[in-house]
């Protein structure tokens, strides 16, 4: 009889499921797809962008700048005042210092703004600059 017992309670044990291995995999290809995932980099607003014929794709952008035909800037999906576009510049920077910096100004901004951006990124240290266009 007691033999029977214990059969029973020992059948009961191997008939459970241990997911543990599973969600073992499971968290370690989210943690995989969280670390190599490639965000991509918005300033907040579209724009229309001047055509160019030589226009070039860049790889590496920590800091992109909207400018509106308004004359508002934008950056990192916020509207910057003309006063804080270094200190936001400066902040995405430290971020990735490798990355470059990309300016979309619509066709219709004033240049004046555009200029007021160039000059905040050069007093931040930002020495590759480059302005977004279509391709011709």
């Amino acid at each position: 009889m007691r033999r029977l017992a214990n059969r029973s309670s020992r059948s009961d044990e191997s008939t459970e499921l241990n997911l543990t291995p599973m969600l073992d995999v499971v968290f370690i290809m989210l943690i995989f797809f969280i670390v190599t995932a490639t965000f991509i980099k918005q300033a907040g607003i579209d724009v229309l962008r001047p055509d160019a014929q030589t226009a070039e794709v860049k790889p590496t952008v920590s800091v992109l700048v909207a400018i509106n035909p308004a004359g508002e800037i934008w950056i990192d999906n916020r509207q910057i005042d003309p006063g804080g576009v270094r200190a936001a510049i400066e902040r995405l920077h430290a971020e990735n210092p490798r990355g470059s910096m990309v300016v979309q100004a619509d066709r219709g901004s004033r240049s004046r703004v555009l200029l007021q951006v160039l000059e905040a990124a050069r007093l931040a240290g930002i020495t590759d600059v480059a302005v977004s266009t279509e391709p011709d």
